[in-house]
């Protein structure tokens, strides 16, 4: 059913630069989106991306991915993001989300690493961009909330975003989210945010820019060089949470050694709480915590980092942790 006459409901407070948490597989579940809620407040949250299944099924979308979706986690808005093929599925699985209880759907356009060998998904779909022709304006039409695209500037040429523009505005998507890299790419090289400048002048729609942002002055520089209405922040925030406060306040200046060691003892602890709630088995619990590691590059703390990997059980991981 079409609103075109509905006003656009965004999952971010009004005149406010909005600082996003992105959704990336395997980490930001809802144990983590939970602690930095309460701890970080970021403006918008996003589910992991929800795998769509293809073809004629009842369960489009597993049904521990239905119990996740809400509007709002914690009185923050929850952007439930879909990456699948066919316009069908899709479509029938936005219908299932808003049902569930989604005001924010998210269309995934960006993620290299498709896991469905049926069809295109993710950044596979840019590929086949005539595809989009159909399931961009059908999503629209089916979605009565916010309904955006998580994009890659293009599958092989960082080109190809600026001829997908007029489809988006025709179609009245909300907002886009920009990851100024090809799909090729992966995450080789650095996003290049002249192509999020140009693409925030050439549109009028709201342009969340996302991509290498990991201190303050990075987030500061690509707000003021882009104009972007947005930030997205991925590794940078699930190395360092407290990255959404200090770009909020401007506050140039790293924490030092003892600040930081707070930060990860109050982190690391929250999501071994969380964790042990949420998952069975302190091998799954560790794990899970651990993967956060993987985002983090601080030289003041590799010796502690590698004594907490190696912990085998739930007491030795927190003894390490009181050595932080």
């Amino acid at each position: 059913m079409s609103h075109p006459s509905a006003p656009h409901i965004l999952p971010w407070p009004s005149n406010t630069v909005p600082l996003m948490l992105a959704p990336m597989q395997g980490l930001t579940n809802r144990g983590l989106r939970h602690l930095f809620a309460q701890w970080v407040r970021p403006d918008t949250l996003f589910t992991e991306f929800m795998r769509v299944a293809p073809g004629e099924t009842n369960k489009r979308l597993a049904a521990s991915d239905l119990r996740e979706i809400a509007a709002t986690e914690e009185g923050i808005p929850l952007v439930v993001q879909l990456i699948g093929h066919g316009t069908e599925a899709l479509v029938h699985a936005a219908r299932l989300a808003q049902n569930a209880g989604a005001t924010h759907i998210n269309l995934n356009l960006g993620c290299p690493f498709g896991r469905m060998t049926t069809g295109l998904t993710g950044g596979g779909m840019l590929q086949q961009p005539q595809l989009l022709q159909e399931l961009i304006p059908a999503l629209r039409a089916e979605i009565q909330g916010s309904f955006s695209v998580k994009l890659r500037a293009g599958y092989a040429d960082p080109q190809q975003i600026f001829s997908l523009l007029p489809l988006f505005e025709s179609a009245k998507v909300d907002f886009l989210v920009l990851h100024p890299r090809t799909v090729q790419q992966e995450y080789e090289g650095l996003a290049d945010h002249g192509i999020t400048t140009r693409v925030v002048q050439e549109t009028g729609l709201p342009v969340i820019a996302n991509g290498d942002v990991r201190t303050v002055e990075e987030g500061l520089r690509v707000l003021e060089q882009t104009k972007a209405a947005g930030l997205m922040l991925g590794r940078g925030a699930i190395a360092d949470p407290l990255l959404f406060q200090r770009i909020r306040s401007g506050v140039r200046s790293q924490p030092d050694r003892a600040e930081r060691a707070a930060m990860l003892r109050h982190y690391l602890t929250g999501l071994l709480e969380r964790y042990q709630a949420l998952f069975c088995g302190e091998q799954q619990i560790l794990g899970k915590v651990k993967t956060v590691f993987s985002t983090m590059d601080d030289p003041d703390f590799a010796k502690q980092l590698k004594g907490l990997k190696k912990a085998r059980n739930i007491p030795q991981f927190q003894a390490e942790l009181d050595l932080l």
